[in-house]
């Protein structure tokens, strides 16, 4: 049985990816399972979606723990925990990342059991771009496992985006087969899982807890003004930025649009966001009525800030 986790974030198409290589499976004859698991409901929050296929029923439920292929699909997740990029990874796992980095480095960083194959990421995405990822690392698993011809693939993308329209099945179509030539030499490097029958597994080693006073166990659930101690600005893929030159000051409209409250006023009456609390869900730039805040890709923020050059938004 093939097992496939794609990881990546709100925006980047994983659910698309899942379904494009869950439906080239099909193609190709196999048993399929696809489905999505969802964090938080905000642009750049961390998701990862997940494929079995086999040619014989699949009678495994719930998240893949011991994937034999994980395709990461933005390299800032990899470092945080909670998106569980690395969890069950193990000898014989591939691990594909869309990294400008080599993959020597990542090897080195990861200490990876097995082969790590990077899928170099393009130069700079713009807004909107993202959608089409999900097409490209769908493309790059197919011909890793060397199964699923290019013919299929392309068959899958039709079928799964005729609803977007002519335009935009063209466009993931050549994004698709351009990622299928890239990997072409590791074709077939990602081999099918075993079953391990339910006889073999151990039995859970069961551990006591003890009951403790609400005081003691009650802070971590039920504590209040805790949020600002979670730094949510890590799931940004785009950063408002503000021209005050054009701003009026009337910074109630973007402050009360803003679903994380990450924005407040400055003496002088100026919006201030708080870079560290804003998921940049972009809704004050919709709101902004002299439209003075505008959308910068969060990794050319932090290059032009490493470089000490202003950070301004592009119009």
């Amino acid at each position: 049985m093939y097992r496939i986790r794609f990881h990546g974030r709100g925006g980047q198409g994983m659910k698309t990816a899942s379904r494009i290589l869950g439906e080239a499976f099909f193609l190709a004859g196999y048993e399929v399972q696809d489905a999505q698991r969802y964090g938080a409901e905000r642009r750049g929050a961390p998701i990862f979606a997940y494929v079995r296929a086999a040619k014989q029923p699949i009678y495994e439920r719930g998240i893949i723990a011991r994937p034999d292929l994980i395709l990461v699909a933005d390299d800032t997740l990899i470092p945080i925990a909670s998106a569980g990029v690395m969890q069950g990874i193990a000898e014989g796992c591939v691990l594909l990342i869309d990294s400008a980095e080599p993959a020597d480095a990542w090897t080195a960083r990861l200490n990876a059991p097995g082969p790590v194959i990077i899928l170099p990421a393009a130069p700079t995405r713009g807004a909107g771009e993202g959608a089409f990822v999900g097409a490209e690392c769908a493309a790059a698993a197919a011909c890793l496992t060397g199964v699923i011809s290019e013919h299929m693939l392309r068959q899958a993308i039709r079928r799964e985006l005729a609803a977007k329209g002519g335009d935009i099945v063209a466009r993931n179509l050549a994004i698709a087969a351009n990622a299928f030539a890239r990997m072409e030499r590791h074709a077939g490097i990602v081999n099918e899982g075993g079953t391990t029958p339910a006889h073999a597994l151990a039995a859970p080693a069961w551990v006591d807890l003890p009951l403790e006073d609400v005081n003691l166990a009650g802070p971590a659930t039920y504590g209040g003004a805790n949020s600002e101690l979670i730094n949510t600005g890590l799931w940004r893929t785009l950063r408002p930025v503000i021209d005050l030159q054009r701003c009026n000051r009337c910074t109630w409209v973007c402050a009360t649009s803003c679903p994380d409250g990450a924005i407040s006023a400055a003496e002088d009456g100026a919006p201030e966001i708080d870079l560290d609390h804003c998921k940049g869900c972009m809704l004050c730039v919709a709101q902004c009525p002299p439209h003075a805040i505008g959308a910068l890709g969060e990794a050319q923020a932090q290059a032009r800030e490493k470089k000490g050059e202003p950070v301004c938004a592009v119009n």
